[in-house]
């Protein structure tokens, strides 16, 4: 009996001290919201960015036809870009050549004329593969690309037409967004019998110019 009388008042504590601890527990609820945000919806137009997959340019340089020196070459050219990356390009380009340093040896030469027009066209395909920037002093830097390509044409020389084949290296540098510089190396490449053997000449050229996205 003095136990039960000694325990008794403990559980009545003990039942008391849990009631306190769960109501402690228990989350406060939740009262009114005090800022109500008050947001003005606009309609959102998306902004139409010209594609500009279309080039077209101009150039000039230097064009070493195998066996005749170098001659000054210009031309303009039309491409359009596949995707980013690729793209394709058709040019045109001509020059004078002079077989001058044979006159000094055959006399009249081996042209009709000191100086005959060669004339080119070729379709090519060109990828990007460094692309990049470029830095013009600390504070310009510039969009630029870095391209091989290759592709198949012809040349009209001395009122013949050859097949040729050409490849290259080129450096694309953007002023603006539709305009960019572009220098090109290429070899031009094709059969000539001219001096009486037939034999595969290397035609070498260098150029830079303008093109303009459209």
């Amino acid at each position: 009996m003095r136990t039960l009388t000694a325990i008794l008042p403990a559980a009545v504590l003990l039942a008391a001290l849990s009631a306190g601890a769960a109501r402690a527990e228990d989350p406060a609820p939740a009262g009114p919201q005090v800022v109500v945000p008050e947001l003005d919806r606009r309609d959102v137009r998306p902004v139409r960015i010209p594609s500009r997959d279309f080039v077209l340019g101009a150039f000039a340089g230097t064009y070493s036809a195998d066996g005749y020196g170098s001659n000054p070459v210009t031309g303009v050219r039309l491409g359009y870009h596949v995707s980013e990356d690729a793209f394709v390009e058709a040019t045109l380009g001509q020059t004078l050549v002079s077989d001058t340093a044979y006159r000094q040896i055959l006399p009249g030469g081996i042209f009709p004329s000191p100086k005959q027009w060669l004339r080119y066209y070729d379709l090519s395909f060109g990828y990007n593969l460094l692309p990049g920037e470029i830095f013009l002093g600390r504070n310009i830097a510039k969009v630029s690309a870095v391209y091989v390509e290759a592709g198949m044409g012809n040349t009209q020389f001395l009122q013949e037409s050859h097949q040729t084949f050409q490849a290259g290296l080129g450096m694309r540098v953007f002023l603006r967004d539709w305009a960019a510089v572009q220098v090109d190396m290429r070899d031009h490449v094709f059969s000539s019998d001219l001096l009486g053997t037939r034999r595969t000449t290397q035609n070498l050229e260098l150029s830079a110019g303008l093109t303009f996205f459209f």
